[in-house]
């Protein structure tokens, strides 16, 4: 049931994997949720409102704030989620590689983030959780990610600067960094090749990175930190 007292989240990227992770977890704990992606069902829950957009377009911020306002009234957390990853050679990436990883990566989270924050202002506080990626922080030979880097890394700074500049009025903003996840994006054939490349010897669980996007919004005093859930990835071979 939803009172004035309930919390409420946006989730980008939250129709599967990490996203949709997330969002029940946030569930779970008692909070009202907005998923959004380009394509998810409706949900039948009063407590649970699906989005179906695309964050590229310029539309989709205020969307996505109108619709999240108009059902619950406030917001509270925006988990950044959405994103695409493109592993190639430097030299084999396309235009359109380019672009479609910066709209998704970069472009949706800045008009996404600007508008929500501007919310939060509004309300006196909340809370931002970005997700990046330890490809942002650790180059690996075997693979090639520069996009990645160029994007993800963009988020990681956005993460500090916003933290510092918002942190007298009431906003965090935070990020966790993971590395090898047991999702769709690699074939269940890769995992134990994956595995051997990380130092904790297994690959990760989406359950792992739901749990450090709880201990951050748990954590009133912790804001501009880069959680890295990647089984030691970040700390070298």
């Amino acid at each position: 049931m939803i009172t004035t007292d309930t919390k409420v989240v946006i989730v980008t990227g939250g129709s599967q994997g990490i996203g949709a992770g997330i969002a029940g977890a946030y569930r779970q704990e008692g909070w009202a949720v907005v998923a959004c992606a380009r394509k998810i069902k409706p949900s039948e829950e009063d407590e649970m409102l699906t989005v179906e957009v695309d964050i590229t377009e310029p539309s989709a911020p205020e969307l996505i704030v109108s619709k999240t306002l108009e059902r619950f009234g406030r917001i509270d957390t925006l988990v950044n989620n959405a994103g695409i990853y493109i592993g190639k050679s430097f030299t084999e990436f396309t235009q359109a590689d380019f672009e479609s990883m910066v709209a998704v990566n970069l472009t949706g989270f800045f008009g996404v983030t600007q508008r929500v924050i501007a919310e939060m202002l509004a309300r006196g506080g909340g809370h931002v959780v970005n997700i990046s990626t330890t490809l942002a922080d650790y180059a690996d030979s075997s693979a090639p990610s520069v996009l990645t880097a160029l994007t993800k890394g963009g988020i990681a700074a956005a993460t500090r600067s916003l933290a510092v500049e918002y942190a007298t009025r009431g906003i965090r903003v935070n990020a966790v960094s993971p590395g090898i996840i047991q999702t769709s994006v690699h074939p269940a054939e890769e995992y134990e090749a994956l595995a051997r490349r990380q130092p904790i010897g297994h690959v990760g669980q989406v359950s792992d990175v739901v749990n450090g996007v709880l201990f951050l919004e748990s954590s009133p005093f912790i804001t501009g930190e880069i959680i890295h859930i990647d089984g030691g990835q970040i700390a070298g071979h």
